[in-house]
C-alpha cells in the first residue's frame, strides 16, 4: 500500500526551533486560534504566530492565569472557554461566528495526560472527552469560519498515541479497567486519526489538517505524573533540571513548538493533508525497525478515521 507519510526534505530537524521555522512567514490580517496557549509549547506557539503578524484568540478555561502569561503579548485575546464542557465551547465559537471573521490557523494544543479516571457530563473517558472530543466539536462549531479562511487545523498528537488505538468496543473504559496510559494513548490515536477524517472532508473547501509529535517536553501536562514516573522517563539530569537531546526527542519549548507551527504555516505543505509529522517533516510510518520514530499503522488508518468521525459525531450530536 502506498502512503503519503514519508520525508519531503524540510530543511528543518528535531533541534529546529519556533523562531527559525517562523523566519520568512508573514501572517499579517490573519486570524489563528490555539487551545492551550498559555503555558508549554502553546504559549510559545501563540507568541510566534503574533510576532508574525497575526491576531491570536486563546479560548482559556483559566482566564486569570491566561491573561497574567500572555500579558504584554500584543495581538493576543483572552476568551473563556472550557474544552470539556460543550456549552462553554459552543458559546465561544458562536462569539467567534458573530463576528464573522476567518480563520486562517485552529492550533488544538491543549490536552490532559495519565490522569485519574474522570469522566464529561456525557458520561465518557475524560483524556478522550477533553484531548479529542472537545476539539472535535470546537473546530465543528467553528467550520464556517475555517472553510471560508481555508484554514489549516493542527491537532497536537504525541509519541505516546503508539501505546493504543482507539478501542471503538469500549472507548470509555465501561468494561475494562482503567488504564491512564492506555487511555492517554488512545486520545492521541483520536489526535491523528481526527486530522485525516477532517483533512478528507475539508479539502474541498481548500481546509487541510495534520497532526504532530512535538517531542518530550517536561511541562505541566506532567503535573499527573508521580516523581518515579518522571524519573521513568529518563527525562532530567542528577540536578532535576531538564536535559535536552533533541536527536533524542528531549526538547526545549522552543523546539517543541516548532513542529506546530510548521504544519500552521510552511509553504512546504501547500496541496497537502491529512499528515502526522514530527521534527518539522512528515513523519514515515513507525514499523517498529526504526524504534518510535513515525506513526503507528492504527493511527494513519483513513477507513479508523472515518470511524472515529462517525462515532464523533454520533455523540456529540454535532458535525459539518
Amino acid at each position: 500500500m502506498t502512503t503519503l507519510q514519508r520525508s519531503i526534505d524540510s530543511p528543518y530537524g528535531a533541534a529546529s526551533t519556533a523562531e527559525e521555522v517562523m523566519q520568512e512567514i508573514d501572517l499579517t490580517g490573519r486570524l489563528a486560534i490555539v487551545t492551550g496557549g498559555y503555558s508549554g509549547i502553546g504559549l510559545v506557539t501563540v507568541r510566534s504566530l503574533a510576532a508574525a503578524g497575526a491576531h491570536v484568540i486563546v479560548p482559556a478555561r483559566d482566564r486569570t492565569r491566561a491573561e497574567a502569561a500572555l500579558r504584554g503579548v500584543r495581538g493576543v485575546t483572552v476568551e473563556d472557554m472550557d474544552l470539556s464542557v460543550p456549552a462553554s465551547v459552543e458559546t465561544f465559537a458562536s462569539r467567534l461566528r458573530d463576528l464573522g471573521r476567518p480563520i486562517s490557523i485552529l492550533i488544538n494544543s491543549a490536552g490532559v495526560m495519565a490522569t485519574p479516571l474522570f469522566r464529561d457530563a456525557d458520561g465518557h473517558e475524560g483524556q478522550f472527552a477533553t484531548n479529542h472530543l472537545g476539539h472535535y466539536r470546537l473546530a465543528c462549531a467553528l467550520w464556517p469560519l475555517l472553510a471560508v479562511g481555508g484554514a489549516r487545523v493542527v491537532s497536537v498528537s504525541s509519541r505516546g498515541h503508539q501505546i493504543a488505538g482507539v478501542d471503538f468496543d469500549d472507548t470509555d473504559f465501561k468494561q475494562r479497567p482503567y488504564d491512564k496510559w492506555i487511555a492517554y494513548g488512545q486520545s492521541k490515536t483520536a489526535n491523528a486519526l481526527f486530522a485525516i477524517a477532517l483533512d478528507a472532508r475539508g479539502k474541498r473547501s481548500g481546509v487541510r489538517a495534520f497532526s504532530l509529535h512535538p517531542g518530550q517536553i517536561l511541562t505541566d501536562l506532567a503535573r499527573h505524573l508521580t516523581a518515579e514516573e518522571v524519573a521513568g522517563f529518563e527525562a532530567l539530569d542528577d540536578q532535576g533540571r531538564p536535559i535536552v537531546d533533541p536527536s533524542r526527542g528531549m526538547k526545549t519549548t522552543a523546539q517543541g513548538a516548532a513542529t506546530s507551527l510548521w504544519c500552521a504555516t510552511s509553504p512546504m505543505l501547500d496541496g497537502m493533508g491529512g499528515l502526522y509529522c514530527e521534527d518539522c517533516d512528515i513523519a514515515p510510518i513507525n514499523t517498529g525497525a526504526t524504534g518510535r520514530v513515525g506513526v503507528a499503522a492504527w493511527a494513519s488508518d483513513p477507513a479508523l478515521a472515518e470511524c472515529l468521525w462517525l462515532t464523533s459525531e454520533r455523540w456529540t450530536r454535532v458535525g459539518i
